[in-house]
């Protein structure tokens, strides 16, 4: 038997045990009437005379992290989210029965507890507990020396130990909620509606991604886990809502790196009667008020280096950002033998048979991307890459579209809608005949959605905002596995 077997075997003695003093090792409910965090904010800079005049009582549950025994007494360190607080267990100040649960108390068990606060000799902040509840008994120990673990991967597999050993993670989980929650503010206050479309797609369709396919077996059809919700949003504003957003759940068929995980959540936001240069302001806007609440600054650190969220944020058209990295002739972005001779000199592994656009926008993601750490909006891109992008009016080829880039990072992508029902259906025709040709990934004819055009979408901007990239960014994480509280992993080796 291993040792963890031993350990789980003596933790189910004590099971017995307690059962035996008339104790449920698996208890009900509990009244809380104070949280540690309060209670360290409230009185933890009080003196020991100070407490001991004032006699202030708390009640408060946690687990346990740290147990001290000592002769008939004994400290434990209960975990409350991320809060700490010490506890002092003293046979003279507990029933018989509540010190017999006591004296059989292993880390990671729940306790509730009631006392007064005060102060040790060595000056600790602590609760001398006149009444102890057992709460629930933890039958696997907590790892030891879980700070020093090199195998993050474990951290993900099994958050819920993650979150017990490393306080600091709720932190993070913590921002991540009120970033999400302060996107949705700033969104209503500005007149937006919040919207659920669905999240099985008979065409995928929204993006340009490799779906997951799942079946419906009632209606004998196969159907897609949503890449986007574009479709389905701006079909509302065809029906009439000026404003809405979904911040949703995507899925994309796709390889796993520390910035891109299958699951994913998107914000998605849409504007009658706009295009992509009031989205620029509204984003600048909506991220920099972002830093600010939650950071409580414009200015920040990601991974070393010093970035400015303060407006106004750069704007740099895609291939004049190709070109000045680079420091390449135009001729490169006419010509697709001379696109493939600066992919060669540049290093950036291309495919002979690709046409101009792809090889051009290898260049971009190669050489260009990397070197946007400063927020950039990247516009003007080719109509071949963006087949949901209206037209510019002062050049047929490009659209009125942007891309915001921060930390070498896409964060954002976002256009002046296509609201013509008959060159969308080109491009749709034309996209459908890039997948016959092997194109995964390429745009399938969505009828449906062509119809609803033809009934009349206004002038509209749309923009979607990766959120698990913009929360990496404002809480300095390098792996989108940090702010994803269950990541998608490989299958766990059999052990």
């Amino acid at each position: 038997m291993d040792e963890l077997n031993e350990q789980q075997q003596q933790r189910i003695k004590k099971l017995d045990v307690l059962r035996e003093a008339g104790v449920a090792p698996y208890g009900t409910r509990f009244e809380v009437k104070d949280r540690a965090g309060q209670l360290i904010k409230l009185h933890s800079e009080k003196t020991k005379e100070v407490l001991e005049e004032e006699k202030i009582s708390c009640t408060f549950a946690g687990r346990i992290v740290a147990l001290r025994r000592f002769g008939k007494a004994g400290f434990a360190v209960l975990q409350d989210g991320s809060d700490r607080l010490q506890v002092y267990l003293k046979k003279d100040h507990l029933t018989e029965q509540a010190y017999r649960v006591a004296e059989q108390l292993d880390l990671g068990d729940w306790i509730g507890v009631t006392g007064l606060l005060f102060r040790t000799k060595t000056n600790e902040f602590t609760v001398e507990v006149t009444q102890l509840t057992f709460l629930s008994k933890a039958l696997r120990p907590l790892p030891e020396k879980w700070h020093g673990l090199t195998d993050v991967e474990t951290r993900y597999r099994q958050r819920y130990v993650d979150l017990i050993s490393n306080p600091e993670v709720h932190g993070i989980f913590a921002t991540r909620s009120r970033i999400i929650a302060g996107i949705r503010a700033f969104l209503i206050e500005r007149g937006f509606l919040e919207v659920e479309t669905p999240m099985m797609h008979p065409i995928p369709g929204g993006a340009a991604a490799k779906p997951f396919v799942t079946h419906h077996n009632a209606l004998g059809v196969d159907l897609y886990l949503r890449i986007a919700p574009e479709l389905y949003l701006k079909r509302l504003i065809v029906g009439g809502f000026p404003r809405v957003f979904e911040i949703n759940r995507n899925f994309r068929n796709e390889g796993i790196s520390t910035i891109h995980n299958p699951e994913f959540t998107m914000l998605e936001f849409y504007m009658a009667y706009a295009d992509y240069q009031d989205l620029i302001i509204l984003t600048e806007e909506l991220i920099s008020s972002l830093a600010q609440q939650v950071l409580g600054t414009t200015v920040i650190d990601y991974q070393g280096k010093q970035i400015t969220l303060t407006a106004p944020w750069r704007r740099w058209s895609y291939h004049q950002s190709i070109l000045e990295v680079n420091n390449l002739d135009p001729s490169v972005l006419q010509d697709r033998d001379q696109a493939i001779a600066a992919a060669k000199q540049l290093g950036v592994a291309v495919d002979p048979k690709w046409p101009l656009f792809n090889i051009v926008n290898e260049l971009f993601e190669e050489t260009v991307e990397p070197s946007l750490i400063q927020p950039t909006f990247i516009t003007d891109y080719p109509i071949e890459i963006s087949p949901l992008a209206r037209r510019k009016d002062s050049n047929p080829a490009l659209t009125d579209r942007f891309e915001l880039y921060i930390a070498g990072r896409e964060i954002a992508n976002a256009f002046s809608e296509l609201n013509d029902p008959l060159d969308q259906r080109s491009r749709f025709e034309g996209q459908a005949a890039q997948r016959a040709a092997g194109d995964e990934e390429a745009h399938l004819v969505d009828e449906d959605f062509l119809r609803a055009l033809e009934y009349g979408m206004p002038p509209t901007a749309g923009e979607g905002i990766g959120i698990d990239r913009l929360i990496m960014l404002l809480t300095n994480q390098a792996s989108i596995r940090d702010v994803v509280l269950f990541p998608q992993l490989r299958p766990e080796k059999s052990q």
